[in-house]
């Protein structure tokens, strides 16, 4: 009996790529010399596309899978995805929610602390033998300190209960209010800035969010105010940000993911209040295999039921 063909947009670990070959007939596209040409010449074969956050399918990409019917994406993300033609096209897609929440939440109030307590570069200050000859200037508390959310999905709801441990109080702002929230709601993201020592961004990409977080917003923050960013880069408006964070007209600033990761405005790697992540909210062993057993039911629930069980 033959495999299930499955294209396979961009490689993912060694155990995932190995476990999906072991059940389907696999094409990895970023292997070919010519991806787009090899879609155009062979597109139609394929029925079933796996990809993640990071590498997406394009516009061009799905013009040439014209059976395509189901994605199975590794990640929450779904902004390099465009949703609209595959709505029109009846394409299902899946992301990898809830197994990720707790290690996305960790990072963030990881970042609360280091970049408010300055840890990291507490820690670059022992390297360097700077303890003998100088005291490490003091930081600031976090606990009791006030939280604003941007976003309270799931990881924004996360992230608020473990800022409860910290006796912080919350306030959140979203398109519309959710009414079985315990926390505050603000419909105007200005006033919540300038109401936050802390405003964490766990909100979704896309068009919707882009840039949300601007010059007007980070100046509501202010120069005693810390952003934190374990969404996406495109949420804010990087450099705004950089000019902000140069000028101290912002406190500080906590972040994993950039507009046009894995590039890193060079200015930002001298400032000890700015933490810089490379994109590991959920890079935790425990978390990534959840993930990748996640995206193989998916794609095996579609091939058996016509049905996602993680459907966007």
């Amino acid at each position: 009996m033959s495999k299930p063909k499955v294209l396979q947009i961009g490689a993912l670990s060694e155990r995932f790529n190995r476990e999906l070959a072991e059940c389907y007939e696999v094409t990895a596209l970023w292997q070919r010399v010519d991806p787009l040409a090899f879609l155009q010449e062979q597109g139609t074969a394929f029925e079933l596309l796996v990809s993640s956050a990071r590498f997406g399918c394009s516009a061009e990409q799905l013009a040439c899978l014209p059976n395509l019917r189901a994605i199975c994406s590794f990640g929450v993300g779904y902004d390099p995805y465009p949703l609209e033609l595959l709505r029109d096209r009846g394409i299902v897609i899946s992301t990898t929610p809830d197994v990720l929440n707790d290690c996305v939440a960790d990072l963030a109030m990881g970042l609360i602390i280091d970049t408010a307590r300055q840890l990291a570069a507490a820690d670059r200050f022992v390297r360097a033998g700077g303890w003998p000859a100088a005291t490490f200037p003091l930081t600031r508390k976090v606990s009791g300190k006030k939280l604003g959310i941007v976003g309270l999905g799931r990881i924004g709801q996360a992230i608020a209960r473990r800022a409860e441990g910290f006796a912080m109080p919350v306030r959140y702002h979203k398109r519309c209010q959710d009414l079985s929230s315990p926390y505050g709601f603000e419909a105007d993201l200005l006033a919540l800035a300038r109401w936050a020592d802390f405003l964490v961004l766990a909100c979704p990409g896309g068009a919707a969010t882009h840039h949300l977080i601007d010059a007007d917003v980070l100046a509501a923050l202010g120069p005693q105010g810390i952003l934190v960013n374990i969404s996406r880069g495109s949420v804010v408006d990087q450099p705004a940000l950089v000019t902000a964070l140069l000028n101290g007209h912002l406190g500080g600033a906590g972040l994993d993911v950039f507009e046009g990761e894995p590039t890193v405005p060079a200015e930002l790697f001298a400032l000890p209040n700015v933490v810089l992540l490379p994109h590991v909210g959920s890079g935790t062993h425990e978390t990534r295999l959840r993930m990748e057993e996640l995206v193989l039911a998916n794609l095996q629930a579609f091939i058996d039921k016509g049905e996602l069980l993680t459907p966007l």
